[in-house]
């Protein structure tokens, strides 16, 4: 019966052990040197409510996403970054076909994956998706993947 016991314990030890550390998504950060017109992107084309940054007057633009997730727009007098549209703050709605609708009236350009402008990506899982710039060249997917 002992060895019963040590032997479960040893076996079972390793899964006792693991942690989880229930990680929640906070958010996501943007450098910009124009931090008006790009927060106006935000504020105005994908609807982001902005919230106030806790303790700085200036220098930075806050929108809420969902819930608690967050946007954070940091300006600087220079960026040096390339902007790969690999590199990219993805968005989900349900509502995918009224934003690219109220994209087309603003004539706002968006491409699929492979650079195809105002065309959608079919995942292989289903999932529509587009891409598309704001006013500094940062990409944004904005998908309809349900969570």
């Amino acid at each position: 019966m002992k060895k019963i016991i040590v032997l479960i314990l040893f076996i079972s030890g390793p899964f006792l052990s693991a942690q989880s550390f229930d990680f929640q998504y906070d958010h996501y950060s943007v450098i910009v040197k124009d931090l008006d017109k790009v927060g106006a992107f935000y504020k105005d084309v994908l609807n982001l409510r902005e919230i106030p940054h806790p303790s700085a007057p200036s220098g930075f633009k806050w929108f809420a996403i969902q819930g608690n997730s967050q946007l954070h727009l940091i300006g600087k007098d220079s960026v040096a970054m390339e902007h790969s549209k690999s590199v990219h703050l993805c968005l989900a709605t349900q509502k995918l076909d009224e934003l690219i609708a109220s994209l087309e009236e603003k004539k706002i350009t968006y491409w699929d994956w492979p650079g195809k402008e105002n065309t959608v990506t079919l995942r292989a899982d289903g999932v529509r998706q587009i891409y598309l710039k704001d006013p500094e060249n940062n990409w944004v997917e904005i998908n309809n993947a349900v969570h």
